[in-house]
């Protein structure tokens, strides 16, 4: 195993994870603290039930796809889910779009789990629990499809794993000791390494699905991460910039 390429992808897939984890966590403290911990249990324990059965399904159809074809779809994929991290991380921080308030998402849930206590007193724990499914599926999608792809494309599907498991655990163990949404993680900054990641490993990949190879062989996917980093960041004070001047214009 090289372990430039292992490191690099337990790295991607546990920032990734650890950023969606953080998203479905509010939901479910959000279902515990309104109608308790069991339906929000529940809720979690059958998404995560999901979530294994999908990574057992599709793990395997990997091994039936020649590993050209594979590096090259998962690297496509994996570019484009990058730079959309990447985007959305700039226009965030850039200030153009809003970044996302764990503290307001858990306001909003639990205000909207209220409503439906008490328009739907007989089904309030059926909904809650299936509120905290929803969070855990839909989150955990990105985490599976991430996991497969960062891993998939050099056999290192049980590394990205590794990742994704210590980002939940993580997660878990905050969250169980501070008991409330955890608003002071830099998810942004996050979110802007996670696409920088992705956008590397999905160039590397595409590069060698076509019969290409890199100088520094996996060494040039860090390479590549801090060439993404410092195009993300000139983008960033350009948009800045011109946003200042704009400013300065109108005044």
């Amino acid at each position: 195993m090289d372990w430039t390429a292992a490191m690099s992808v337990i790295s991607a897939s546990f920032l990734a994870s650890f950023v969606e984890v953080v998203e479905a966590f509010t939901i479910v403290l959000a279902v515990g603290t309104v109608r308790g911990w069991r339906p929000a249990l529940l809720g979690t324990a059958a998404g995560l039930a999901v979530l294994f059965a999908l990574v057992l399904l599709l793990g395997p159809l990997f091994t039936l796809i020649p590993l050209k074809s594979l590096q090259i779809v998962i690297g496509v994929l994996l570019l484009l889910f990058g730079m959309r991290w990447l985007r959305k991380a700039i226009l965030r921080s850039a200030g153009i779009i809003p970044l996302h308030d764990e503290d307001l998402a858990f306001s909003k849930e639990t205000g909207q789990l209220q409503e439906d206590a008490k328009a739907r007193a007989d089904r309030a724990d059926f909904l809650a629990m299936a509120t905290a499914f929803k969070a855990v599926v839909l989150e955990g999608v990105e985490v599976v499809f991430i996991v497969l792809a960062v891993g998939g494309g050099r056999g290192l599907i049980v590394a990205a794993s590794l990742g994704a498991l210590v980002a939940c655990v993580i997660v878990g163990l905050i969250g169980a000791l501070v008991h409330k949404p955890l608003s002071t993680v830099p998810e942004n900054t996050l979110k802007f390494v996670v696409g920088i990641m992705l956008s590397a490993f999905g160039t590397f990949w595409v590069l060698e699905g076509l019969g290409g190879s890199w100088p520094g062989a996996d060494f040039a996917i860090i390479v590549l991460a801090l060439g993404f980093g410092v195009v993300g960041f000139l983008a960033n004070r350009l948009i800045i910039g011109k946003m200042s001047n704009t400013k300065r214009v109108a005044s």
